[in-house]
């Protein structure tokens, strides 16, 4: 009889897999149906809940600097909830094109039901993972654009319906151009987390 991972064992095989690149093994760890949000997400992108949003999430694109990372400082909190956990820990790790050190330090916070994550809350620094990756100034630059988008917005609102066609245009138009390159996916988003 094979026993199910309980969340410890989950979690350690999720950070243990981001940090080794075994991007295609990771959305097996989550429910089909399930719930991740990355809620320090400068940028906001809509919570994950599918597998196959995962698996996209997790595909590499082949964008930005080779990471070499591990997980460490690893501390996990069981709480009074069987299936909830919170886990503190870091990547530790080098850019490999530059030798540059980094640590990149986070909170998990995991519900594992029958082996498989049904809802997380993953809490990272998303500017420190931005200029590890080399893309500061393009999440800067995609903050303001949502910015911009948002103050557009408030005033199509105002304006009424027939005035919102250049606020949308506009939004669009930074939307096709601010999605960090098609790496701002942990729904695809946080590539800058994930796979390079």
């Amino acid at each position: 009889m094979t026993q199910v991972p309980g969340p410890r064992e989950v979690f350690l095989a999720l950070v243990n897999g981001v940090a080794e690149g075994r991007w295609s093994e990771l959305p097996e760890l989550y429910a089909e149906r399930t719930h991740v949000v990355h809620p320090f997400d400068p940028l906001r992108a809509a919570a994950l809940r599918t597998r196959d949003e995962l698996r996209e999430h997790f595909r590499p694109t082949g964008f930005g600097p080779l990471l070499n990372r591990r997980a460490a400082d690893i501390t996990i909190h069981e709480t009074t909830d069987p299936e909830v956990i919170v886990a503190e820990f870091e990547y530790q790790g080098t850019v490999e094109e530059t030798g540059e050190p980094f640590a990149l330090p986070g909170i998990f916070v995991l519900r594992v039901r029958d082996g498989r994550i049904v809802s997380s809350r993953d809490y990272f620094d998303h500017v420190t993972a931005a200029r590890v990756r080399g893309q500061l100034d393009t999440l800067v630059a995609a903050v303001q654009a949502n910015s911009a988008d948002a103050t557009a917005d408030r005033g199509a609102c105002r304006r009424g319906p027939a005035d919102r066609s250049d606020a949308q245009t506009a939004h669009d138009g930074r939307l096709a151009a601010g999605e960090l390159a098609g790496e701002h996916r942990h729904g695809g988003r946080d590539r800058l987390l994930g796979p390079g």
